[in-house]
């Protein structure tokens, strides 16, 4: 693949959530989470901090607890390599109103850029089919992202995953706040819910 065929990932995130409405996102540890502040910060933003490999997971989690709304797991290829299981049992679970969003750099970029499984051949959307998932793709261009936005914004027959290939470099970083008990109490009161 041609380095020309991959997006600048703050571009291809910001495409991504233009007209998300009121589309939970939870993003991934690292990256992803700096992706998702740099569109702006929002109480529906879930955002981990340390739970490496848990994205995917914790959006069926709330995907199952509010189904009449839609989620948005944001994730990195590493992450989701880590957290290869939880494709399987989403797959399982056949949640209607769930969306994995894979930010593939084929790097595990938080740790020094090392070569990640995705740039060996391994391919994330034929593992989410071969696990049922209802529908998968690989976005390669802003036009891809852009119809993947308003694709997700509609109903689903089961969970989706989608891969968004990216260039392998780090933005400078764009911080929301680190303090976990603020982030999981702004997100309940989004959702109505006391703080706990």
């Amino acid at each position: 693949m041609s380095v020309s065929s991959k997006l600048d990932r703050r571009a291809a995130v910001a495409a991504l959530l233009t007209d998300r409405k009121d589309t939970l996102v939870v993003s991934g540890l690292g990256s992803p989470t700096y992706d998702l502040h740099a569109t702006g910060d929002r109480d529906d933003n879930f955002y981990l901090w340390g739970a490496m490999g848990g994205a995917a997971l914790i959006g069926l989690g709330l995907a199952q607890a509010q189904p009449g709304k839609r989620v948005l797991a944001l994730t990195g290829d590493g992450e989701q390599l880590m957290g290869f299981g939880g494709i399987a049992t989403i797959g399982v679970a056949r949640p209607r109103n769930l969306d994995i969003v894979v930010i593939d750099n084929q790097h595990f970029g938080e740790t020094g850029m090392q070569a990640s499984h995705t740039g060996r051949g391994v391919d994330l959307t034929a593992i989410a089919a071969a696990c049922g998932f209802a529908a998968t793709g690989t976005m390669r261009t802003l036009e891809e992202v852009q119809r993947l936005a308003a694709q997700i914004a509609a109903p689903a027959d089961g969970p989706r995953l989608f891969v968004i290939k990216v260039l392998a470099e780090n933005p400078p970083r764009s911080l929301p706040s680190r303090d976990a008990v603020f982030i999981k109490n702004r997100f309940r009161a989004h959702l109505g819910f006391a703080a706990a």
